[in-house]
């Protein structure tokens, strides 16, 4: 009989971070409240080899986990207890002396044994792109192989992967092995490398340019609410790491937050608001805010749901901070939902099923009973399981209602249609059938963000990251009517510049959702989708006219063609008109608005608490990303910016912010200081 280990590494996504903070008073006047990052390296105390894919962690949480030469690294309150467990090994718990920074660990081999275990191979595409497939490794072929040829029989069975699955001999791959311990009586423990950021997925970010409005007056671009970046952006730093470049989303960092921007009038689906000021990197530079407003609908008067809950139970789900988590988050959304709203689930693994036809909400005990019924095993024919969602949302289709799909995955799709350009043309068949695509991801290690941000794109619908309960009851509670009911459908916006004030212009963020200038006007082409009380900003990096600056450059003049005359500027008073275009939920024809933006810049202390935080939010990316367009950013800037800024505050998300901020600053110290060394 086969026995199957679940790494307790996976607590290090479940745990992610603790609930944000309700305001106490709490006064701790001891040096152990003060965050240190501490470094080092677990090795096996037989044989001296690093110990990969342990995990760190304290207070029941974990952190962090080794990397490929056992080395870690982790910010933790000084003096704290460090837990360290590895399957195969005895967990060890260390408590830290005052300001003790380096902590090595020597971990004793555990009794335990292994029938079967699984490894995956995978390939490096690129720098965020890597695929693989899953081999099966027993005990006995451990046990036969002598102690100097065990990687080369890992090696070997990776390579018959790529050969097989990826159509290119000789292609080179890494192990990645789940759980993998030699039998004590073998007297070998094999080595053991668990996921990395580098077996995650996340698509390439070019990002936006400074651009002379004479020559390229308009910016075009897709409103997006989606905040999956931050969460995950989160779930890296509170494990010790710094983010992969490509999974930072600036406009998804800044939108996690709710802004108090006024709400519609007249009846209006979304209302603007705006604001100029220097912006904090280059007080020669100025600040653009554009704040849209969705209207706010009390729960009894939203349409009826057709629902169906497509859930991801394959094997690479079943690790504690997927489909455990999965249910927990499914089961809050049930305890929302009315009498007349209806759920249907699917689920997939190597194959699709229909676990529950469409069943009215107010029978949420047997919806309930369902999802805790659902067990993770098997291959991932997501795509079937796409198809299969979108033909029962049909067939229960609503005409005046919100015929919506979530599906809850870690993206790691490899049975059938599974590549993003497959994902891509399976969703654009459905893009009129009314049906909108929500996507919940969950996990680490081999999550697939740029598949499921294509989805969640082409489908009509939101994408969110879940690393842990808090972020499940900020989606399905505190924002359930945004993450399910839509408002205004096929947002766009289009910015022109008066090359009179403004010499170049830079769009921060939205590099996936830009619109040629000509889509701005076809209402055949998909803008963003705006929920109940959604709020969406977008910031606008401005050089004025006559500062001297190192992002704009000329061309020699043409050779086949006369150059056209300059431009003639006007002299308004005017820095940019804003034009933003939406469609009713059910409608298939847009209503354009605009509002103009007048050269008087607000000093820092006349802004807003909401413009100034995320200033300070677009400033943090820059930094994660290592922008080129940073200029002066300072992450202390970033920090106190934030502090000033936190304004009310009541579910401590703001707050929470400012601590990952203190913990990247600390991260930066550490690794500015390696460096050196």
């Amino acid at each position: 009989m086969r026995k199957y280990f679940i790494l307790l590494a996976a607590l290090v996504s479940f745990t992610g971070v603790a609930a944000p903070v309700v305001k106490t008073s709490i006064v701790i006047s001891s040096h152990h409240n003060k965050l240190i990052t501490v470094t080092g390296k677990i090795v096996d105390g037989t044989n001296g080899r690093a110990v990969v894919g342990a995990t760190i962690g304290t207070d029941g949480k974990g952190l962090t986990q080794s990397d490929v030469d056992g080395k870690y690294t982790v910010v933790v309150n000084n003096g704290a207890t460090l837990v360290f467990i590895s399957l195969g090994y005895t967990s060890q718990s260390i408590k830290l002396k005052p300001n003790q920074t380096v902590l090595n660990v020597s971990l004793v081999a555990d009794s335990k044994s292994l029938n079967e275990v699984v490894i995956r191979g995978y390939v490096k595409r690129n720098r965020d792109e890597t695929t693989g497939s899953s081999y099966i490794v027993t005990g006995k072929e451990v046990q036969d192989n002598p102690v100097g040829n065990v990687e080369q029989l890992l090696q070997g069975k990776v390579a018959g992967a790529n050969t097989q699955n990826f159509g290119a001999v000789g292609m080179r791959g890494t192990v990645n092995i789940r759980g993998l311990a030699a039998q004590s009586t073998y007297g070998y423990t094999a080595p053991r490398v668990s996921a990395t950021p580098g077996t995650e997925s996340y698509g390439h970010i070019n990002e936006n340019q400074f651009i002379d409005p004479k020559s390229t007056p308009l910016s075009t671009f897709a409103v997006d609410v989606d905040a999956a970046s931050y969460a995950n952006v989160r779930r890296f730093i509170n494990a010790g790491q710094l983010p992969p470049k490509n999974a930072v989303r600036i406009e998804e960092m800044i939108n996690y937050f709710k802004y108090n921007l006024p709400e519609p009038t007249s009846g209006e689906p979304v209302a603007i608001q705006t604001e100029l000021a220097a912006a904090p990197w280059n007080p020669q530079h100025q600040l653009v805010r554009i704040g849209l407003k969705a209207k706010n609908v009390k729960l009894d008067k939203l349409p009826p749901s057709n629902l169906v809950f497509l859930i991801d139970v394959s094997g690479s789900m079943s690790e504690p901070n997927k489909l455990p988590l999965v249910k927990t988050s499914m089961k809050m959304l049930v305890d929302q939902l009315r009498p007349i709203d209806n759920v249907a689930i699917v689920t997939y693994a190597g194959s699709v099923g229909v676990r529950l036809e469409s069943t009215p909400a107010s029978d949420k005990q047997k919806i309930k009973d369902v999802i805790d019924q659902l067990g993770a095993g098997g291959s991932t024919a997501g795509g079937a399981g796409i198809m299969m969602a979108y033909d029962i949302a049909k067939k229960n289709f609503l005409k005046k209602g919100n015929n919506r799909i979530i599906l809850a995955t870690d993206g790691d799709f490899n049975v059938g249609p599974s590549t993003n350009k497959d994902m891509k043309e399976l969703i654009e068949e459905e893009r009129g059938s009314g049906v909108s695509l929500s996507i919940l991801g969950f996990g680490m290690g081999n999550y697939k963000d740029s598949k499921m941000e294509l989805l969640a794109d082409k489908g009509h619908g939101n994408y969110a990251y879940i690393d842990n309960i808090t972020e499940a009851t900020k989606s399905m509670v505190t924002e359930f009517g945004g993450t399910l009911f839509t408002v205004a459908k096929d947002v766009k916006l289009q910015v022109e510049f008066n090359p009179g004030k403004v010499q170049a212009y830079r769009l921060l963020g939205y590099e996936d959702r830009l619109m040629a200038k000509e889509d701005f006007n076809n209402d055949t082409k998909l803008g963003g989708d705006m929920g109940v009380g959604h709020t969406v900003t977008a910031l606008y990096e401005i050089i004025p006219v006559g500062v001297k600056d190192s992002f704009t450059g000329s061309v020699d003049p043409l050779k086949y063609q006369k150059t056209e005359e300059a431009v003639k500027v006007n002299t308004s008073s005017e820095v940019m008109t804003i034009k933003f275009r939406y469609k009713q939920p059910d409608g298939d024809k847009s209503k354009m608005e605009l509002v103009t933006v007048k050269d008087k810049p607000l000093s820092q202390a006349n802004t807003s608490t909401d413009f100034r935080f995320a200033a300070a939010v677009a400033e943090y990316g820059m930094l994660l990303r290592d922008s080129q367009f940073k200029q002066d950013s300072k992450i202390e800037q970033v920090i106190t910016m934030a502090k000033k800024a936190k304004g009310d505050d009541d579910n401590g998300y703001r707050a929470e912010f400012i601590r990952l901020a203190e913990s990247t600053r600390d991260m930066m110290k550490t690794t500015a200081v390696t460096a050196a060394k």
